[in-house]
């Protein structure tokens, strides 16, 4: 790691994308929100259907919103690998890729359902988005990849605050457990449901947003 001397607090580019990437993932959200529950495993094609009819442009808005963060995201990841020390910066940066790439596609489904959605079949409908709805249980690989090597120095106190490292552990252990929704069918524990959405999806957002305020305002990094 550089001398003390290279290193400056805090690091307004990181606090600038923190910021846009939050508003611009909470507007994704928003829009999702206004949708109701989205469907998970549980729904049948003609309900699909239906619910896809119901909000095209909604569910492209979010879309859109999620595609326009990237960018931000991106400039987070990288000021934040710059205050890690080596092998964990590459460990988060392995993880962080995986999950911007496992959104994107799981967006692409979302939008490519709404574009014709007075022509969708039920079956096919319902085929596709089974594919989309377990980039929330596979997601858990990125999001504890991202996670662990960051926890570790937190919890150890290693130039990261401790309660990032507290805030690490809750969301890591809740994403280790989240992987048996790739083994559920039905309820809280089905592929797409509350469990991924909800529950693991918040914890996520906010362990991200913790990280990145705290660089932004805090966070030493390589001048």
């Amino acid at each position: 790691m550089p001398n003390a001397e290279t290193l400056r607090p805090g690091c307004r580019p990181l606090l600038a994308a923190t910021i846009a990437y939050g508003v611009l993932a909470a507007s994704g959200g928003v829009a999702l929100a206004a949708l109701g529950t989205l469907p998970a495993a549980t729904e049948t094609g003609p309900e699909l259907v239906a619910w896809f009819r119901s909000y095209p442009r909604s569910i492209r808005l979010g879309v859109w919103a999620f595609t326009v963060a990237v960018p931000p995201l991106a400039v987070m990841v990288a000021f934040l690998r710059g205050m890690l020390p080596p092998p964990h910066r590459d460990v988060f940066l392995f993880g962080a890729i995986a999950y911007a790439a496992s959104i994107a596609v799981w967006t692409w489904t979302w939008a490519g359902l709404a574009l014709h959605a007075n022509t969708l079949d039920p079956a096919i409908t319902r085929t596709v988005l089974d594919v989309a709805l377990f980039m929330g249980p596979v997601l858990t690989g990125a999001t504890t990849t991202m996670m662990a090597p960051v926890t570790l120095l937190a919890l150890r106190g290693d130039s990261l605050p401790r309660w990032l490292g507290v805030l690490g552990l809750v969301a890591f252990v809740e994403q280790s457990i989240e992987t048996i929704t790739i083994f559920g069918s039905t309820g809280f524990t089905q592929p797409g449901g509350a469990m991924n959405m909800q529950l693991g999806g918040g914890l996520t957002l906010a362990w991200i947003f913790g990280f990145g305020l705290w660089g932004g305002l805090r966070g030493r990094y390589s001048a």
